[in-house]
């Protein structure tokens, strides 16, 4: 078990967050106990070169996502860590505090960080494809009712994404060379439900046919994304 508490530095000129650290750090990112608060941001600034690491924190839509990645121990426990991200492209820092019950190394805390990519996109999906937001009401029971079947029609949606999914190598370039089309999406198949009870003005054969064709489209797409982020972003 691995427990993060997650703070993102704004981009406009806001006051950063601020963490109670020592006075002092050695060369490999450990602050030694003292009394005083250190700008997080000031400590990413003051890191050598030597304590950044270039790591993944999952697959996203358009490639493996690669992020600098260092962590500094705060002495206020043994396993108790400032985990820092900073973007390839806009130096955008991002700060978690991090704890775990054992040693691990920088990949676990890297890994679950990643995992809040996935929560943000399942938000999204029940947002834009079941209308999770789309409610005006007053009281806590009807709020719970729409959430739960919101809830339940995404779910059944992922379900039959799921299913419909086939079973590809899970090599990590093979996407890259990959000419297959993208499998069924939650909304291409919300789309496609909404085409069977509403039915178009155009047939079921031409219906199907721009379906497969908007992911043969997005499948190369996704080829590009990955054979340009794969080379480039994993050295460093």
């Amino acid at each position: 078990m691995l427990l993060l508490a997650g703070y993102r530095r704004p981009t406009r000129s806001a006051p950063s967050g601020r963490v109670r650290l020592g006075a002092t750090r050695a060369p490999r990112g450990r602050c030694r106990p003292g009394r005083g608060r250190i700008r997080a941001d000031t400590v990413a600034g003051g890191l050598p070169a030597t304590a950044w690491h270039r790591q993944s924190a999952g697959t996203g839509a358009k490639g493996p996502r690669y992020y600098d990645w260092a962590w500094i121990h705060i002495g206020i426990g043994a396993n108790r860590h400032l985990l820092i991200r900073r973007n390839l492209s806009t130096g955008e820092l991002a700060f978690y505090l991090c704890w775990s019950p054992a040693t691990v190394s920088l990949a676990e805390p890297v890994r679950v960080a990643g995992v809040r990519w996935s929560v943000e996109e399942c938000f999204q999906a029940a947002k834009s494809q079941v209308g999770l937001d789309h409610y005006q009401v007053r009281h806590w029971t009807s709020w719970h009712r729409h959430i739960t079947l919101a809830m339940l029609a995404l779910a059944f949606l992922t379900a039959v994404a799921a299913d419909a999914a086939p079973q590809r190598p899970a090599g990590p370039h093979y996407f890259d060379h990959s000419l297959d089309p993208i499998t069924l999406t939650v909304p291409e198949i919300r789309r496609l439900f909404g085409a069977i009870f509403n039915p178009p003005a155009v047939s079921t054969a031409r219906l199907l046919h721009w379906s497969i064709w908007r992911r043969h489209h997005r499948a190369t797409a996704r080829r590009s994304h990955y054979r340009r982020r794969t080379p480039d972003e994993s050295a460093g």
